[in-house]
């Protein structure tokens, strides 16, 4: 393929060939016989965007769920309404996605059974930490002797029949977001788990590069690339040495950590964990959803990456602002503040638990608008250009952006609109092409489909 009057980052504008490679980068390079063309037309052109941390089983189940949380339901009556316009998927059961408290409050089995009485229904809460199951859904499982239904992840394993796992509904839609890589932070998966997403792969059904997390001594599997170990921590059970012990013993296996921070406490505890141990390249924090202004310069003393999101300050924002003292405002979802501290940083979606759209992640990062158009933490707004380097990295480095340049994997993200016009859209809509090992994977008004 021969892209031709390609507007890059750098303010150049070249021909760029590429095979499964970028093989030459120039002002100008005459088309080859049989080459496929495609014109940027001074279009500004991307390396390809790699959602550094998304979940993609669950996003994948997401596009057969019912959602029923914040924004779009947000009182008991639209809860309703929303669950009896569901219908139950092939397996029988009805999946909802995305609740909150906020919504109707605690949910019980008996809560749920007033809504749906008669068809297994199963409601995850939006933190993915609980499950919520109705009494027909419990007989279903076996487990009609369950006090409320309600299965915690930190408590109890609930398992529950996988929904059919067709990836290509969602693999096409993350190309037209110009998402050429994923990794994926599902703890827990298995070799086998891997390769059934490497299988997708080699069919044409999931597009998209795989770089999975997965501890120390899983085995290699054809067509992904594996990461560092995931762990996940609950407030409930920050036990300083179990950390450290499991950072320790995955280090001494010269392999990398991610560990998931949604709250300070559990910051504070991982920080106070790497001091034992040390950091390992490629060592991440996942979220710091919450980060004390005492925690930056640990952080940047650690050198561990932060993975973050700040699309929910624009899901979540409002409720934000109205639950969470205003003093302490200023510690959500930093960005700026991270990288002014000299902490390598990188964003994802964590799709589906926020928006799988990374556009709508770097609108936040740049103007930090909630819903309803107000502004939280005005201070850790960053430049356009560098919201969107922050979704170029490599899937082993995610806070060392990708350039286009020979040798570098042909992942290319063909926007429609010229450099200054796309950093001030900064929509998903102005996505002109996605090209993934230099084949065409999607193309804005066509029927192109994945691979």
């Amino acid at each position: 393929m021969l892209i031709t009057r390609a507007a890059l980052p750098d303010g150049r504008t070249v021909d760029i060939r590429c095979t499964d490679t970028l093989t030459a980068v120039a002002q100008r390079l005459d088309p080859r016989p049989g080459e496929d063309l495609l014109d940027a037309a001074g279009a500004l052109v991307l390396p390809g965007l790699h959602d550094h941390h998304s979940h993609l089983r669950a996003a994948i189940a997401a596009t057969a769920s019912v959602p029923v949380g914040p924004p779009r339901v947000r009182n008991r009556a639209a809860l309703a309404v929303a669950l009896a316009a569901a219908q139950p998927g092939p397996d029988g059961w009805i999946r909802a996605i995305g609740y909150h408290d906020s919504v109707a409050g605690p949910l019980d089995a008996a809560a749920l059974d007033a809504l749906v009485p008669d068809i297994a229904l199963r409601v995850q809460h939006r933190s993915g930490a609980l499950w919520i199951l109705n009494t027909a859904g419990l007989r279903r499982l076996g487990r009609g002797g369950h006090p409320d239904g309600r299965f915690h992840r930190d408590t109890e394993e609930l398992r529950l029949p996988p929904l059919p796992q067709d990836p290509e509904p969602l693999s096409r839609r993350l190309a037209s977001y110009g998402i050429t890589g994923i990794t994926d932070a599902t703890p827990g998966q298995s070799a086998a788990d891997l390769a059934e997403l490497a299988a997708h792969a080699r069919t044409g059904r999931l597009v998209q590069r795989l770089h999975a997390m997965a501890p120390a001594g899983t085995p290699a599997v054809d067509g992904i690339t594996l990461g560092p170990a995931k762990l996940i921590l609950d407030d409930t059970d920050l036990d300083l040495d179990r950390i450290t012990d499991w950072i320790a013993d995955q280090h001494r296996h010269r392999h990398p950590v991610a560990v998931h921070c949604v709250t300070d406490a559990q910051l504070v505890v991982t920080l106070a964990a790497l001091r034992s141990t040390g950091t390992a390249p490629g060592d991440r924090i996942e979220h710091a959803a919450v980060v004390p202004q005492d925690c930056l310069d640990q952080l940047a003393e650690a050198g561990v990456t932060v993975v973050t999101q700040p699309n929910f300050v624009g899901e979540r924002g409002d409720q934000y602002r109205a639950e969470i003292p205003d003093d302490d405002q200023s510690d959500l979802w930093r960005l700026a503040s991270l990288r002014d501290a000299g902490v390598p940083v990188a964003l994802s979606t964590d799709a589906p638990f926020g928006d799988p759209d990374p556009w709508a992640a770097i609108r936040a990062a740049v103007h930090r608008r909630t819903g309803s158009g107000a502004v939280l933490g005005a201070r850790e707004r960053v430049s356009a250009a560098t919201a969107i380097e922050l979704f170029c990295g490599y899937p082993q480095a995610p806070a060392r952006p990708r350039t286009l340049s020979p040798g570098e994997p042909a992942d290319l993200c063909v926007l429609s609109l010229p450099p200054a016009e796309a950093l001030s859209e900064l929509d998903s809509a102005m996505v002109a092409a996605t090209v993934i090992a230099g084949k065409l994977c999607y193309s804005a008004g066509s029927d192109t489909r994945p691979g």
